[in-house]
């Protein structure tokens, strides 16, 4: 995986360092594939069919694959996060997970432009590229960076979003919220809005 991974990167940073060339297509609302994608998907297919042959596929461009191995599956994007490389962001990766019998049990993240590998296996731990990774000694969530992205496309869902939101930030201020979010919403529809 790590090694299928390497190779895509190698495209995707040339492609990186002239966004403005590629040609890209609308695939959904607010859901876009570059000619990077494709290009890494096809390293990343020949890549994995060369390590494990039999095994099926799911990419997220071309969809699924069938294989001659029933209890093996890779599941990739070749380009998680294409908003990002699209402008210039470069916060974006190459996520490949390999499912054995309907689990996922190995899984790896390269982000090319930190080059940085992130990778787990069942039973095995998580890592940074040769570095371990631990569980935080944090107890309270009010200690805690937090992430998250915003919906979009056709399975976005606004409302279930800022309703987990409010939950989240509810726990995080240890009070109910209801103005900051509903701000905060107005904010991100406003955003989405200005998008399309």
């Amino acid at each position: 995986m790590g090694n299928a991974a390497l190779k895509a990167s190698r495209g995707l940073i040339r492609d990186f360092g002239e966004v403005e060339h590629l040609q890209v297509s609308v695939k959904g609302a607010g859901e876009f594939v570059s000619t990077a994608d494709l290009k890494a998907e096809r390293t990343l297919k020949t890549e994995l069919k060369r390590a494990r042959p039999g095994y099926a596929m799911l990419f997220e461009e071309s969809g699924a694959e069938a294989g001659s191995d029933p209890r093996h599956r890779w599941i990739v994007d070749p380009l998680d996060g294409t908003t990002n490389f699209l402008h210039g962001i470069p916060h974006f990766a190459i996520s490949i997970g390999l499912e054995r019998d309907g689990e996922i049990v190995a899984g790896v993240i390269y982000e090319p432009i930190r080059d940085e590998m992130y990778w787990a296996e069942k039973g095995a731990g998580a890592y940074v590229n040769d570095r371990r990774l631990r569980v935080s000694a944090r107890r309270q969530l009010g200690e805690a960076v937090i992430g998250t992205g915003m919906p979009f496309g056709e399975r976005a869902d606004p409302q279930a979003y800022m309703a987990t939101l409010a939950v989240v930030l509810a726990l995080i201020f240890g009070r109910r919220i209801s103005r900051p979010v509903s701000a905060l919403a107005q904010a991100a529809a406003a955003l989405e809005r200005s998008s399309c």
